[in-house]
């Protein structure tokens, strides 16, 4: 009896306690709720105003993605701040609205420590600030201290402006990976894995300690050709040669000071103060005008002033509709809820959107904006199916690549009417791989074992309690190589290439998107709107057309977004041991989301890291 009063004590307790937390918790969210709805409800109806001679600001640390992240709804029970994204197309109008906007009288590139933008956006958005400047409008650069990708930037303006203490690097790039091979066998984690294409790296990080030899050659020509796309960028405008700053990068790494304008990479040495008076000076302010801060001017960031230009191409009347799908992300197997995870390509949510559009009759085109490093091959042939299902409905499909469409991004690519990438794309990766992890040896490390029973020989081929024996490995091997198979044959029908061609060219190599164009992987060299521009020619639309972007947003999501903040996500530089921890977590994330139900997958070489 004793201990029946004591273990129903002790459960009428936790109950109590649990009924407390959970009040608490509901009382907190209420808080936050009605916290969230009031600050809504106080921001509705402001919209970002542009005053006459008033600097366009573009601070290069702005993340600007492909497409607006999702707001998960708990953020809005706890009162989680969620910044809102300015997105890449939204950038492009906003700088070019800006060229022809009599308001706007000149444009601000503000360095930080760290970029926002990929690579691939950052040439996206190189026509539209040399129309700004096209238009007679001064664009101006400061920082204390340039990078070699920021600078490719700041070469557009007409005035760089580098601080007295600071320096230009420009000493080259460096990629590296981190290995964990080691450290998974100190701790008892075993690693087998199967795959086909000798410079398919994606696995190497967990079964080495150092980069094989195919790894270092097509990373050294992939760093290659984005080093000559950023002195080619970084030259033009300054009236420089590449093989100028090539010498710089040799010989002297930095310029300093008085030496960065010598060499004609600096027009002016000067702190933030002095910069912003020289701005104040295009704004016609005077400094007793300026009451904020002696660091003030009349400005509107480009994420303001992108919310107050309309998209011509989405604001067009016609029944003719061009679709531009999202596809960014890690690529995953299922997504059959109703809500889809942010930054994830989830195979049957993008299949499920895809089958959609071709069921609209109003939908003549579809532009896939593909930013992926692949994933679940499964994933990708669901949805290139969808792709295929597109063109024998009669409606063109134009893929655009972003800062990267590699492996599984490539597969659901590779059948398009026609792909379209930057220079500076990172693509191919035509490979596949199986990864096993089994955590018995780490069982054992710390007294855990695990026992079970079987109806046949490879009921438990999956298991991750044991290593695989050398038969079961041949098996997933021959799925691998079936797999590697249909790639082939999907790149080589897509791509109107020969099978011989398309195996010399795959094996797993990861290729820039100049280097892919020469190989016949990509058609053309362009962005969104050329991407835009190609559908519409295939679908013989004319003029008679207007653009939607999917997925659109819900109804929630609309709500959501007006809710919350608008100050602009911002990209950070972490020191160097945070970085590696930060690293490692990202790939343990990537990890972590694979979920082939075969367990193969079409992904890029693991992260590495360009410095």
């Amino acid at each position: 009896m004793r201990q029946f009063l004591k273990y129903t004590l002790a459960s009428l307790t936790g109950s109590i306690l649990f009924c407390l937390l959970l009040g608490f918790l509901l009382t907190l969210g209420a808080v936050g709720l009605v916290g969230v709805i009031v600050a809504g409800l106080g921001k509705e109806g402001d919209a970002p105003t542009v005053e006459k001679d008033t600097v366009l600001v573009y601070d290069l640390s702005t993340v600007i993605p492909d497409s607006p992240e999702a707001i998960d709804p708990s953020a809005l029970v706890f009162g989680t701040q969620v910044p809102s994204e300015l997105t890449l197309r939204q950038a492009v109008l906003a700088l070019e609205e800006a060229a022809t906007d009599d308001r706007i009288t000149a444009l601000y590139l503000k360095g930080s420590t760290a970029l926002g933008a990929g690579l691939a956006s950052q040439t996206e958005m190189q026509p539209a600030i040399e129309a700004f400047q096209a238009a007679g409008k001064p664009v101006l650069a400061y920082d204390i201290s340039w990078s070699e990708r920021e600078y490719a930037v700041a070469a557009l303006a007409d005035t760089i402006y580098l601080n007295p203490f600071g320096e230009i690097e420009m000493n080259g790039l460096y990629a590296e990976t981190m290995y964990q091979a080691d450290a998974l066998e100190k701790l008892g984690v075993g690693v087998q894995v199967t795959r086909v294409g000798r410079y398919k790296s994606a696995v190497e990080p967990l079964i080495r300690d150092t980069m094989s030899p195919e790894e270092r050659e097509q990373t050294q020509r992939l760093l290659g050709d984005v080093w000559q796309n950023l002195l080619t960028t970084a030259a033009a405008p300054r009236d420089l040669t590449a093989q100028q700053l090539q010498n710089i990068a040799n010989t002297k790494g930095f310029l300093f000071g008085a030496e960065a304008e010598t060499q004609q990479l600096a027009d002016a040495i000067a702190y933030e103060d002095e910069v912003i008076t020289a701005l104040r000076e295009l704004t016609g302010e005077k400094d007793e005008e300026v009451e904020d801060s002696d660091l003030d001017f009349r400005q509107i960031s480009l994420a303001g002033y992108a919310a107050t230009v309309d998209d011509p191409l989405t604001s067009r009347r016609s029944d003719n509709q061009v679709a531009l799908v999202y596809a960014e992300g890690p690529i995953i197997d299922g997504g059959d809820g109703d809500f889809s995870q942010t930054g994830i390509i989830e195979g049957n949510t993008l299949a499920r959107q895809l089958r959609q559009l071709r069921q609209d009759d109003e939908v003549k085109a579809v532009v896939l904006r593909v930013n992926s490093p692949g994933g679940s091959a499964t994933a990708s042939e669901v949805i290139l199916r969808e792709v295929q299902l597109l063109r024998e409905a009669g409606k063109p499909v134009v893929v655009s690549m972003g800062n990267v469409a590699a492996s599984g991004g490539y597969w659901i690519a590779s059948q398009a009417d026609a792909i379209l990438a930057q220079p500076t794309t990172i693509t191919g990766s035509i490979g596949v791989y199986g990864i096993f992890l089994n955590l018995e040896e780490l069982g054992t490390k710390v007294g855990v074992n695990w026992d079970g029973v079987k109806t046949s020989e490879l009921a438990d081929i999956f298991s991750s309690t044991r290593p695989k024996t050398a038969a079961e490995l041949a098996i997933l091997q021959r799925s691998v190589d079936a797999i590697y198979d249909s790639f082939l044959d999907r790149v080589a029908e897509g791509r109107d290439l020969t099978r011989p061609a398309v195996a010399e060219l795959a094996q797993g190599q990861v290729w820039s998107g100049q280097a892919a164009l020469d190989l016949g992987l990509v058609d053309e060299l362009g962005g969104v709107n050329a991407a835009i521009a190609t559908a519409v020619e295939l679908a013989e639309l004319g003029d008679d057309w207007r653009l939607q972007e999917y997925p659109e947003p819900s109804e929630l999501q609309q709500f959501l977004r007006g809710f919350f903040s608008t100050e602009v996500a911002q990209a950070q530089t972490h020191d160097p041991l945070t970085a590696q921890v930060l690293q490692f977590v990202d790939d343990a994330q990537i990890l972590r989301a694979l979920n082939d139900p075969r367990g193969v997958y079409m992904l890029m070489p693991y992260q590495f890291v360009v410095k």
